[in-house]
């Protein structure tokens, strides 16, 4: 054919053997709108270390670490950091817990000291308060045999000394008794630290077994007998060593015996309304303020001596050295 002759209509394109199954019409493309031509602009020819590096595989880029608050895949979360404690040693554990607080030994002596003074005091004014019983003891004596040998004005200033006995009692009680419990409470705590296996009760009752009723008849004296074996040091070779209680066991039977005969002469004086009634309070009196004195002075040598016990351990240690 040559070019001049005009072209008839297309030829159809030749049909499928029927073996074969028909593709599925695609569908026709959007029209796109047209675009201005472009001149094409070759590319330059890479070089051949750029041709071989392309041939080679390229590695996975590498992944991302997580941030610091973010855990590992699998791990839990640590949650955030808690004020005050430490951090676990690896991502993810749970933080330490809080120590507990740790005792320390504390010295008694400066207690100790004020303790031994007040003590003194105390056997001072309970003294006193012996020779005001006796005073009234006899006056009532004389009252009872011939009233009109005593007059009024004698009658008022028994009374007045009475009273005035009493206030001091009650005053140096106070005082006395709130530093001789700071004092108990503290050897408690040391013998504790020193020897825990010693103590049954709680060291809380070294303060509240002094206000139990009754309690406070036993109470005490076993906190006390407790803190005395604690104290105790130890043989060279380790054995037990035992150090005579007599000081704490003397103490303890004459104040136990002061509270009971203290509670036996408020009621007498109270239900006292004949001369004869008041002289025996009065006799009652006397002997209880006596035995407090004694119970003082011997408080005195108990504190000194377990003050000294707890000090030699704290300086020494828990072994004697001789």
């Amino acid at each position: 054919m040559s070019l001049n002759e005009p072209q008839g209509p297309p030829t159809p394109p030749p049909a499928q053997p029927p073996a074969e199954a028909a593709a599925p019409a695609e569908a026709p493309a959007a029209p796109q709108p047209p675009t201005e031509a472009k001149a094409s602009v070759p590319a330059p020819a890479p070089s051949p270390q750029q041709a071989q590096a392309a041939a080679q595989p390229q590695p996975y880029p590498a992944q991302a670490q997580p941030y610091p608050a973010q855990p590992y895949p699998g791990q839990p979360y640590p949650g955030p950091p808690q004020p005050g404690y430490p951090g676990g040693p690896y991502p993810g554990m749970p933080y330490a817990a809080p120590l507990p607080p740790t005792d320390v030994l504390r010295s008694p002596r400066g207690l100790a000291v004020a303790v031994t003074a007040l003590l003194g005091v105390a056997a001072a004014v309970n003294l006193f308060s012996a020779a005001i019983s006796g005073y009234v003891f006899s006056l009532m004596k004389r009252v009872s045999a011939d009233p009109a040998d005593v007059g009024q004005g004698t009658l008022d200033r028994s009374d007045i000394l009475t009273a005035a006995a009493g206030s001091l009692q009650s005053l140096i009680l106070l005082a006395t008794a709130v530093v001789f419990i700071i004092w108990f409470h503290r050897v408690r705590v040391n013998g504790e630290i020193m020897r825990p296996d010693a103590f049954v009760q709680k060291r809380g009752w070294a303060i509240g077994g002094w206000f139990v009723p009754i309690g406070n008849l036993f109470l005490p004296f076993q906190i006390a007998k407790q803190t005395w074996t604690a104290s105790t040091q130890l043989g060279p070779d380790g054995s037990f060593r035992e150090v005579s209680a007599a000081p704490l066991n003397a103490w303890w039977a004459l104040w136990a015996s002061s509270l009971v005969l203290d509670r036996v002469f408020s009621l007498m004086y109270k239900r006292a309304d004949t001369p004869e009634a008041l002289r025996d309070a009065s006799a009652v009196g006397m002997v209880t303020d006596l035995v407090t004195v004694a119970a003082a002075v011997l408080a005195i040598v108990f504190v000194r001596k377990l003050t000294a016990m707890q000090t030699t351990k704290a300086q020494q240690g828990p072994y004697a050295a001789v």
